[in-house]
């Protein structure tokens, strides 16, 4: 009789699973663009690097995402649903033309796979019908939201990292453009040396130079650094730099101008949050500090009144 593995180990398990392939599609990620950087070295004949061979762990990652790629052309999935997936691993920092295909393959794997794990594992215990059904329901949901979840967290992540270091890249293309560059040229620069500061921030960046410089509109390039990310802040960039274009206005002031008031809206919402703390704390100091104060207050009194009543 095989002993059953409690639901919080197969959580556990399966949280583990794809928290790993999540880290691991982010490595893949990083060694692309590392390869491409090292393509185009070479291009200019320079001294060729050898490139790590691939290792079991990446093929495995391949075999999902052609599994997923392959499911998901099927017709599985509609084409708004499959839009509003790309664009949250898009706005997650992933980038790479496999990525949703593992995404959506290691989705279908983990829906079908914990519950056959778990039926594996439970069938020769002594669950009940609805115990056991309950464990391979809750095993199926839990392979279905989780990496929902893992991803809607990477894109929140990924998008407060640009929030927080766009004004310091603003700063950094001022000096860019005070010092002659072009705007292409400027946000190519940015995004090099941001790669250290705020690989989040060059990474839009970098994105939105490489599609200027293969000959693609500047204004669509500029307009789409905002729609991939959907942040208001991105946006405003974006129209700040084309209405430098349109118009002819010098690129520093808007940028400096505009740097600024994000300094300003990120110095408002933590005095929003600063506003917010006395209500957060409201309930603790109810629930922890106040029955201490009123232990240390009413004890001794309550001491002396227990003590007259149990002399009488």
């Amino acid at each position: 009789m095989v002993s059953a593995l409690p639901l919080p180990v197969l959580a556990a398990v399966a949280l583990v699973f794809v928290v790993g392939s999540l880290l691991l599609l982010r490595a893949i990620d990083q060694q692309e663009r590392v390869r491409a950087r090292l393509s185009r070295v070479s291009s200019l004949e320079s001294a060729a690097i050898p490139l790590a061979p691939k290792r079991d762990a990446t093929e495995f990652l391949d075999l999902i995402a052609k599994f997923g790629a392959a499911i998901a052309k099927s017709g599985v999935l509609s084409d708004t649903t499959r839009a509003q997936l790309e664009q949250t691993i898009n706005q997650a920092g992933l980038r790479g033309s496999r990525v949703f295909g593992l995404f959506f393959g290691s989705k279908v794997l983990l829906m079908f796979g914990l519950p056959t794990i778990a039926y594996l594992v439970i069938r020769n215990s002594n669950l009940t019908g609805t115990t056991f059904y309950a464990t391979l329901g809750g095993t199926f949901a839990l392979g279905m939201l989780a990496p929902d979840f893992f991803i809607k967290q990477m894109r929140g992540a990924h998008l407060k990292k640009v929030e927080r270091g766009l004004p310091d890249a603003l700063d950094m293309m001022v000096i860019c453009a005070q010092a002659g560059l072009g705007l292409e040229n400027a946000i190519e620069r940015v995004a090099q040396e941001f790669q250290f500061a705020n690989q989040a921030v060059a990474l839009e960046l970098a994105i939105c130079a490489s599609e200027m410089r293969i000959g693609t509109d500047r204004r669509t390039a500029l307009l789409s650094l905002g729609d991939r990310t959907g942040l208001d802040t991105m946006r405003r960039l974006a129209g700040t730099l084309v209405q430098t274009m349109q118009f002819g206005t010098p690129l520093s002031q808007a940028l400096r101008v505009l740097a600024a008031e994000m300094r300003a809206d990120t110095l408002t919402k933590f005095e929003e949050k600063a506003a917010r703390l006395p209500v957060f704390l409201t309930l603790p100091m109810i629930v922890f500090i106040l029955p201490c104060v009123f232990i240390v207050v009413g004890g001794p009194a309550g001491l002396s009144i227990a003590k007259t009543l149990g002399g009488h």
